[in-house]
């Protein structure tokens, strides 16, 4: 990574916030926004500094997506959902060729996305499968994790977009140790020291000594204690109603969480103001701000921007080191 390379904005779903934000961006922060170039749609953008009443507002952009007219805000649809996917794509793209320091991502609808025919949920398996791709290796050959982070807390997820029966069924020794690997990987690919991570249990008081749940006994345990053995500061299982208090603390540098809210109910309870969703794993960096796209206050020029503004930042400092 470059910081003489620009960071590519996608514009995000078309009928929500992203394009406000992106807007609000260059607005506010003309310091940071120098080093972004936005890929989207030039029309939906211009309606956005309209909105804003900052359309003599410079923004250098990409026309990443070919749209008849920018789609009607606060709707879901499948032009809105097609045009996000093809700035993703397009800005997913120049970053594993080497021409973009990193990938910040507006806000997406996944039903917008699921209408488009997009094969993916989300973001990040749809990261996950261009990288994959660009790589010439199957998905399953490259394992990603979320990590949601904001100034006083880090956590980083075993498994993300599915239903909770499957969650629980995803907490195998393999995932529990991949995710660390993937979580002291990024934290040395940023060339900081080793983290402490800590490891929450599944169960209520981490099993109880397997009275509530034997996971943490024959699961988990054994996971954090291969990684020990591979060099990497893992501790736990510890009981997941203290643990994400004693990381705000600083007994922990980040938390791995065994499934999406468990990690992200804590992170969001403390405020969308500053949290930033990251993807470890891939050959790119890219954050996100951790809100969705808003529907109710796209148009109005009411959004707040300190979330996508923190993604910038964190993504600027990452891709400086």
């Amino acid at each position: 990574m470059s910081a003489s390379l620009p960071l590519l904005v996608t514009m995000g779903d078309p009928a929500g916030v992203g394009p406000e934000l992106i807007a609000m961006l260059f607005r506010d922060r003309p310091d940071l926004a120098q080093r972004c170039v936005v890929a989207g749609d030039a029309a939906t953008m211009a309606r956005a500094r309209v909105c804003l009443g900052c359309d003599a507002v410079a923004m250098p952009l990409v026309q990443a997506t070919q749209v008849a007219e920018p789609a009607p805000w606060g709707r879901v649809s499948a032009h809105a959902g097609r045009a996000a996917a093809d700035c993703i794509e397009w800005a997913t793209r120049e970053a594993l060729a080497g021409r973009a320091a990193g990938v910040v991502t507006a806000p997406i609808h996944k039903e917008a996305l699921a209408a488009a025919g997009v094969p993916f949920p989300g973001h990040t398996e749809m990261l996950q499968a261009l990288a994959a791709e660009h790589l010439g290796v199957p998905v399953a050959r490259l394992p990603v994790r979320m990590m949601l982070a904001n100034p006083e807390l880090k956590t980083v997820l075993v498994s993300i977009h599915v239903s909770l029966r499957q969650a629980i069924e995803a907490v195998t020794h393999a995932n529990v140790l991949e995710t660390l690997r993937i979580t002291a990987a990024h934290w040395a690919r940023l060339r900081l020291a080793p983290p402490r991570i800590a490891v929450a249990g599944l169960n209520p008081h981490a099993g109880e000594g397997g009275l509530f749940g034997r996971e943490e006994i024959e699961v988990i345990a054994p996971a954090v204690a291969q990684a020990r053995a591979e060099g990497i500061e893992a501790s736990g299982p510890h009981a997941p109603d203290t643990v994400f208090m004693r990381a705000r603390e600083g007994s922990f540098d980040v938390v791995v969480a065994m499934y999406h809210d468990q990690g992200l109910i804590p992170v969001k309870y403390m405020g969308l103001a500053h949290g930033v969703n990251v993807t470890l794993g891939l050959p790119l960096l890219r954050t996100s701000p951790d809100h969705g796209t808003a529907f109710d206050l796209a148009g109005t020029g009411r959004a707040d921007p300190s979330s996508l503004i923190a993604a910038v930042e964190l993504a600027a400092h990452m891709s400086g080191r």
